[in-house]
């Protein structure tokens, strides 16, 4: 028998393997050789580390199931019809009349609580500083990974408080607007790093809250996805309406000056959560059907693509994913999560199951 490493004279031959993980956000490698502990072992101390790390983040929230969530509401008929909802969803996103009717209906009753419970303060505080309150918008933040589902549950919001409150206006933006044009990103050598921090204009964006909040109309960039750049001379009027929603991956995330919050604007804010695995399959599934809309479209960014082999094709998103959207994502997006008020979690077929209120 091998004598291990705490013997004398050890002799077990050395067998050195190289483990590297991601422990929330951080990236470790470790070496393991033979006679000392297994790569095994030492995953299942990293595993139980981080398990201990993610219960301590949820210490602060109320962790709801989603038959609980449904019975918090009073059931009601889903304010749109199947092709609206429909019409509305991002193609690769699943949502269904009775997850509007479950889960939406409750949390835009939810958001009328605290609409309800903002105004009663601004009149309070009027009435403390000796003038009138000044009516401001309710501003409602979504972050979430890439192809989570952030933009469908904005715009499925985005109805439901148009037409559960009576006369209730509700513009919806998305920061994607805010990113530097790819010229720019070409210029700063980070158009590798699309969608990292650095490669959003965090300054105009902070301009456009500030001027929202205080009620004046602004004018903001318009993104395509379809050509993956800023769309040259084109303009979204946004107005303060009685709700802002603000969807996007970086709304959470703090400025390169670090002394005003993004989500100091925020009256309200959700984070879109899912496993890492499914999100990834749903990332892949949706880069393949951009194909099949482009394929008849020169212009499109995702045109070229149709042009190669599939294998190919599956082989840069897989690298695309690894190496841009899962490092963003472990490294600036889900650090933000427990700055939400409310996080859903989604399972592998997008159906919300929990619901996690902040206490």
């Amino acid at each position: 028998m091998s004598k291990m490493y705490y013997a004398e004279n050890p002799d077990a031959a050395h067998d050195i393997h190289e483990l590297r993980v991601d422990l929330l956000g951080e990236k470790m490698t470790f070496l393991t050789d033979a006679g000392v502990f297994s790569t095994k072992i030492c995953y299942t101390k990293i595993s139980n580390q981080k398990d201990k790390l993610m219960t301590n983040e949820f210490l602060h929230f109320e962790k709801i199931s989603r038959q609980t969530w449904q019975s918090l509401h009073r059931k009601t008929t889903p304010p749109l019809t199947e092709e609206e909802l429909e019409s509305i969803k991002s193609f690769n996103d699943q949502i269904s009349l009775q997850d509007v009717t479950d889960v939406y209906l409750p949390l835009a009753h939810l958001i009328q609580i605290y609409k309800r419970t903002k105004d009663d303060l601004a009149f309070s505080k009027g009435i403390f500083l000796q003038r009138e309150s000044k009516a401001q918008p309710f501003i409602i933040g979504v972050s979430g990974s890439v192809a989570v589902g952030k933009s469908t549950t904005s715009r499925l919001l985005q109805i439901l408080l148009s037409r559960t409150l009576t006369d209730a206006t509700v513009e919806l933006v998305t920061t994607d607007g805010f990113l530097y044009p790819n010229q720019t990103l070409i210029e700063q050598g980070i158009l590798n790093r699309k969608g990292f921090p650095e490669s959003y204009d965090m300054e105009a964006l902070l301009n456009f809250l500030d001027r929202i909040k205080n009620g004046q109309a602004v004018d903001i960039p318009v993104y395509s996805h379809e050509v993956y750049d800023i769309v040259p001379e084109e303009k979204q009027s946004v107005k303060a309406a009685d709700f802002v929603i603000v969807e996007g991956i970086n709304v959470f995330q703090n400025p390169q000056n670090e002394r005003l919050y993004i989500t100091d604007f925020f009256d309200f804010s959700i984070y879109v959560d899912a496993a890492v695995d499914d999100i990834e399959s749903w990332y892949l599934d949706r880069f393949l059907k951009m194909l099949s809309l482009a394929q008849n479209d020169p212009d499109s960014y995702y045109y070229r693509f149709t042009q190669m082999p599939i294998g190919e094709v599956e082989s840069f998103a897989h690298q695309v994913w690894t190496s841009i959207n899962l490092t963003n994502l472990q490294n600036y997006i889900e650090p933000t999560r427990n700055r939400a008020e409310v996080i859903l979690h989604k399972t592998k077929n997008h159906e919300i199951d929990e619901i996690y209120l902040k206490k």
